[in-house]
């Protein structure tokens, strides 16, 4: 279970009433749905920035950017699990619009400021581009 999104962040994305005849008021839904949405964008950031601090943050300590994305994408899923066939289609592009800006992210297209980076070594590791070769060998004898 994932304190990274709390129940009033919603306020700005859906009301409540919305929200809550969505879950039928069974809050583990929400929390299913936010855990999947933050694993799959752990999936896309993982390899530039330090997800567990990312979405260990409380508060005001949150990225905004991140938690916009992170409701976003959550309340895709919710709606998914509602009735997938009728979709408001403003939940569909700001889906998309989330997944657009991660693999911008994930690519190096798209820089953010104010995450915490990995490490130097952990980001070469990740990084697409490798140059690579063997040691060197002595063939005199």
């Amino acid at each position: 279970m994932s304190q990274f999104i709390n129940p009033e962040d919603y306020d700005a994305s859906i009301h409540r009433e919305i929200l809550d005849a969505l879950i039928r008021e069974d809050e583990s839904l929400l929390e299913v749905c936010e855990d999947q949405a933050i694993a799959e964008m752990r999936g896309y950031l993982s390899s530039r920035f330090d997800c567990d601090k990312i979405f260990a943050a409380t508060g005001s300590e949150r990225h905004p950017l991140v938690l916009m994305y992170a409701k976003d994408i959550t309340l895709y899923h919710v709606f998914c699990i509602h009735n997938p066939q009728k979709i408001s289609k403003i939940r569909i592009d700001r889906y998309e619009r989330s997944l657009e800006w991660l693999k911008g992210v994930s690519k190096f297209e798209i820089s953010v400021e104010g995450l915490p980076a990995l490490d130097e070594d952990s980001t070469k590791l990740n990084s697409a581009f490798q140059m690579r070769s063997y040691p060197r060998k002595n063939t005199r004898y």
